[in-house]
C-alpha cells in the first residue's frame, strides 16, 4: 500500500456518540449552521478539514466524489467571515454552472448572517450586477470566466476579498481555464488563504494558484480501490460498432432504475437522446451547449423522478447532487482515467451501491486504466420496455422573485388541481419559475383545471416540462 495515502481514513459514518464530543471543540457558528441543515456528524475527511484549515496554512483535499468536499469548505470559510467586513470575502471558483448553483444553496441552508451569490455564464451580467449590489455578499460562487468579467468591471471590490477557493481544482486547471483562473488570481491581491478540493489529483498544482511549500495536503484517496467496491463492474458487448441498439437493449433490462448514460460529445447526447425517445424510452438531455433554462429543466426532471434515463456528457460527472443513481453506462468510453473515476463516482454514493457499464463492440477493448475486471452482462434479445415514470413535472411560471413559495404551490394545486400532498413529489422554487413533480396519471386532469386560474392572484403559465 502506498503510504501517502491515507487509506485507513477512508470516509465511513461515525456515531453519534462518537462524534459529540469532538463537536463541542467546534466553535458555536459550525454547530448551528450544521443544526439548519439537520446535520448530526461530520464524516472523518470533514473533521480533518476543519482541522487542518485551523492550522492557519493553505490546504489541498483530495477526497472521493460524493464524499462531501463542499460542507468541507465551506464550514471552514464560514469561521473566517467576519461581520463587520462590508464587501465580497471569500471566492468560490468552480467549473460549471451547476455546481455554483448548488454549492450557493448549501451555503443558504446553513442560515449564516452572511449572504452568497453564484454568477455564471449563460444568463446577463448586468442581471448579476444588480444582484451584487442588492444582496452585498459576503462570499461570491462564481465560473472563471464569469468571475473575470466582474472583477474587470468592478463590480466586485477584490480588495476584502482574503480567502479563495478552487473546487475541482484539476479540471479548473487544466489547459482549457488555466488562462481565466490566472487571470482571476492576479486580480485578487488581498489573498491570504486558498483551499484546493478535487475527486482526482493534478500532475501540477501552477505556481500562479499560489499554494505554497507549506501548504497542508489531506489525501483521502486510495490508489489500491480505484472505484469503491460498492460499485458493481459490468462490460456489455455489442455485436455491431454502432451502439444504439445494445443501449436501448441494456436499458430496457435495467428497467425503472435510474441511469446516467455518458457520451464524449455534445452530437452525440442529442444523437442518442433522439434514438432512445424514438424507442419508446424516456430519456433527458444534458451537455454544455444547451441553454442555461434547457440545461436546468432536463436534470429537474432526472432528479425528480420524471425520467430514468439521463444521456450526457461528462459535464455531469462532477459536482452536480443527483441523488439515488441506479447505473452509469459509459457508451462512449472515458478518454482518461480521471474520467472515469469522476462518471462511475455518480452512483454507490455515500454506502449505497451501484452498478457501472463498459459498452463496447468488436473493435474495442476493456481500457487499461481499467484494473479490476469487469463481469460479462449478457443481453436478452427481446427485453419489455421499462413502464414510463412514475412522475411527470410541471413548470410554473413564477418564482421566488415574485413571492411564490413551495406552501403557496403545494395550497394551489390542493385547491385548484384536486391533489393531494401524496401526488405531489419534489416542487423547486427559483427566482422567476418553479418546477413541480405530480403523479403522471393525474397530469392531464391537473392541467386542465389550473390552466387560466391564478396562483397567490399572478395569472401565468402551467405546463408539461419535457
Amino acid at each position: 500500500m502506498n503510504p501517502r495515502h491515507p487509506c485507513h481514513l477512508r470516509l465511513r459514518n461515525i456515531t453519534i456518540r462518537n462524534i459529540g464530543c469532538r463537536m463541542k471543540k467546534y466553535p458555536e457558528y459550525i454547530q448551528k449552521a450544521l443544526a439548519s441543515m439537520n446535520i448530526e456528524q461530520l464524516n472523518p475527511m470533514q473533521e480533518a478539514a476543519i482541522d487542518a484549515w485551523s492550522e492557519g496554512k493553505d490546504l489541498v483535499l483530495l477526497s472521493p466524489t460524493g464524499s462531501g468536499k463542499t460542507l468541507a469548505y465551506l464550514l471552514p470559510v464560514l469561521g473566517r467571515l467576519q461581520a463587520d467586513v462590508e464587501g465580497v470575502q471569500a471566492v468560490v471558483l468552480v467549473p460549471s454552472r451547476e455546481l455554483a448553483l448548488q454549492t450557493e444553496q448549501v451555503f443558504k441552508s446553513m442560515n449564516t448572517p452572511f449572504k452568497a451569490v453564484s454568477c455564471y455564464g449563460g444568463r446577463p451580467a448586468m442581471e448579476e450586477h444588480r444582484t451584487l449590489k442588492g444582496v452585498r455578499p459576503s462570499v461570491v460562487i462564481a465560473t472563471p470566466g464569469r468571475m473575470n468579467d466582474h472583477l474587470g468591471k468592478g463590480n466586485i471590490d477584490a480588495s476584502t476579498v482574503r480567502t479563495l477557493v478552487i473546487d475541482e481544482f484539476d479540471k479548473s486547471l487544466e489547459l482549457g481555464f488555466h488562462d481565466e483562473m490566472e487571470s482571476v488570481i492576479s486580480r485578487l491581491p488581498a489573498l491570504r488563504r486558498r483551499f484546493l478540493l478535487s475527486a482526482t489529483d493534478a500532475d501540477e498544482i501552477p505556481q500562479f494558484a499560489g499554494v505554497g511549500q507549506q501548504s497542508i495536503r489531506l489525501d483521502f484517496l486510495c490508489d489500491e480501490e480505484q472505484i469503491p467496491s460498492r460499485i458493481r463492474l459490468h462490460v456489455v458487448h455489442s455485436p455491431e460498432k454502432d451502439k444504439l441498439e445494445a443501449l436501448g437493449k441494456l436499458l430496457c433490462t435495467l428497467g425503472e432504475g435510474s441511469s446516467l448514460v455518458f457520451v464524449n460529445y455534445r452530437e452525440a447526447v442529442e444523437r442518442v437522446g433522439k434514438y432512445l425517445q424514438s424507442a419508446g424510452i424516456s430519456c433527458g438531455m444534458f451537455h454544455g451547449g444547451m441553454e442555461q433554462p434547457d440545461r436546468e429543466r432536463a436534470l429537474y426532471r432526472f432528479c425528480n423522478g420524471s425520467c430514468h434515463v439521463f444521456v450526457c456528457t461528462d459535464l455531469a460527472a462532477r459536482g452536480l447532487d443527483i441523488p439515488h443513481i441506479d447505473n452509469v453506462i459509459h457508451y462512449h468510453l472515458p478518454a482518461n482515467e480521471d474520467g472515469y473515476i469522476h462518471r462511475n463516482g455518480r452512483t454507490a454514493r455515500w454506502e449505497a451501491e451501484g452498478d457501472a457499464f463498459l459498452l463496447i463492440h468488436a473493435e474495442e477493448r476493456v481500457p487499461e486504466y481499467v484494473k479490476d475486471t469487469p463481469e460479462e452482462y449478457p443481453l436478452p434479445q427481446n427485453p419489455p420496455k421499462p413502464k414510463p415514470a412514475r412522475w411527470a413535472t410541471i413548470y410554473i411560471g413564477k418564482g421566488k422573485k415574485d413571492k411564490l413559495s413551495k406552501g403557496d404551490i403545494m395550497g394551489f394545486l390542493s385547491k385548484k388541481g384536486g391533489l393531494n400532498r401524496d401526488d405531489v413529489g419534489r416542487i423547486d422554487v427559483k427566482d422567476h419559475y418553479a418546477f413541480v413533480a405530480i403523479l403522471r396519471k393525474k397530469l392531464s386532469h391537473t392541467l386542465s383545471l389550473v390552466r387560466g386560474e391564478k396562483i397567490k392572484g399572478m395569472k401565468t403559465l402551467f405546463e408539461e416540462a419535457r
